[in-house]
């Protein structure tokens, strides 16, 4: 079968597996990817770490150095309302040259590319070709922000250099933001609706707490970063209420926090407490706040050889912009580069600005190119000369 033929197949078989997250579905998926590798005679585990009951898929191939990782995470964000959606989300189809589905762009598509460049450089490791060895990681969580990369590394499965296989549109991403989530809680007290000056109203208590955040993402903006933009404050949820006749003893608002990397979270902590503290005696409310969720920002020296490979191969192939860039989005590779030290870049066939849509879809003549770069890139790396 030719090889394009077979990564379409392979992208489409991998978005039919529906592996939402939340509540995360990844299983069922793993198993294919370790199947598949050992149909090709190809060394593949499922690994129960960090949760048993949603295994990763691991593939290894070769003993040398250097070792190579690629990385790609196996869950989706959730479809949403599937009357929204032109093609069935897990179907699969193909038109126009584009694969519909969720989970084609964000990252499928990488994960299949990763699979089959991991099959090739087995072939030219066992011919002699090559002297370095490949890991490939399937990962669990990478949506909810779960240890599933990280587990994978703390295992074992790690290397001199890691490529995450997200949609950047070819382009090599040395850097990226980091993301917190915060819940922010303002509290008040309840009573009947018709007698509302009994309570105090947490919706009109958050107003202030609203005005603060817009102001805070107004000014924080003016902090950029050459190669990820703007820091942002977005708020993205607010909840107070309990039934249509009780003012509401409490609001809850989530803030999306996205920092650049010369920001840490432990300083956007302190900015939050700040900001709510000021609130606090300005205008006589209660709040309190947790941060959720964290994708530390992640960065590495613009000039690395690893990323210098790709951008080569990557302009030469594809004609991709071969200048420094970094990912606005936030993805695994902080746990190559924050936890381990590893090497690491974001790079991968794919518009970011499809994922978590209706309708994403995948251009599959750049996964094809994508393929043919990360072969040709890998090659390289595992010339001792670049190391």
């Amino acid at each position: 079968m030719a090889v394009r033929e077979e990564l379409s197949e392979l992208i489409a078989d991998l978005v039919r597996i529906e592996t939402e997250n939340p509540p995360g579905n990844e299983r069922a998926c793993a198993e294919f990817i370790v199947d598949w590798f050992e149909s090709h005679d190809i060394e593949a585990t499922l690994v129960d770490e960090p949760y048993e009951d949603r295994p990763q898929a691991v593939a290894t191939v070769g003993e040398g150095d250097p070792t190579l990782v690629l990385n790609g995470h196996i869950d989706v964000v959730p479809a949403g309302d599937r009357e929204q959606w032109t093609h069935d989300p897990y179907a699969g189809e193909i038109e126009d040259g584009h694969l519909y589905g969720r989970g084609s762009v964000d990252m499928k598509g990488g994960v299949a590319v990763g699979m089959l460049a991991t099959r090739a450089l087995r072939d030219r490791i066992e011919r002699g070709d090559l002297s370095g060895s490949v890991v490939f990681q399937g990962a669990i969580g990478e949506e909810t922000a779960e240890p599933g990369t990280r587990s994978l590394l703390e295992e074992g499965y790690d290397g001199d250099y890691a490529v995450v296989l997200e949609p950047t549109g070819l382009r090599t991403a040395t850097s990226e933001k980091g993301l917190a989530w915060y819940e922010i809680t303002i509290e008040g007290e309840p009573s009947h609706a018709s007698r509302p000056d009994q309570g105090v109203n947490a919706i009109q208590n958050a107003r202030p707490v609203l005005d603060a955040l817009a102001e805070y993402d107004e000014r924080i903006r003016e902090r950029r970063d050459d190669l990820v933009g703007s820091a942002y404050a977005t708020t993205t949820e607010f909840r107070a209420g309990t039934k249509e006749n009780v003012v509401p003893e409490r609001a809850t608002i989530t803030l999306d926090r996205r920092f650049i990397p010369e920001e840490s979270v432990e300083a956007v902590d302190e900015e939050i407490d700040e900001l709510l503290a000021s609130v606090e005696v300005e205008h006589g409310i209660e709040t309190d706040w947790r941060r959720t969720r964290t994708y530390e920002s992640a960065a590495i020296p613009e000039d690395s050889p690893l990323a210098a490979v790709f951008r080569t191969h990557s302009e030469q192939v594809a004609d991709v912009d071969p200048s420094p860039w970094g990912v606005r989005a936030s993805t695994d590779v902080r746990n190559f580069v924050n936890d381990h030290g590893i090497e690491a870049i974001t790079w991968g066939p794919g518009e970011i600005g499809q994922a978590h849509t209706f309708d994403e879809n995948l251009e599959l003549e750049e996964a094809f190119v994508g393929y043919e770069v990360l072969v040709d890139a890998a090659a390289e790396l595992s010339d001792s000369e670049t190391r």
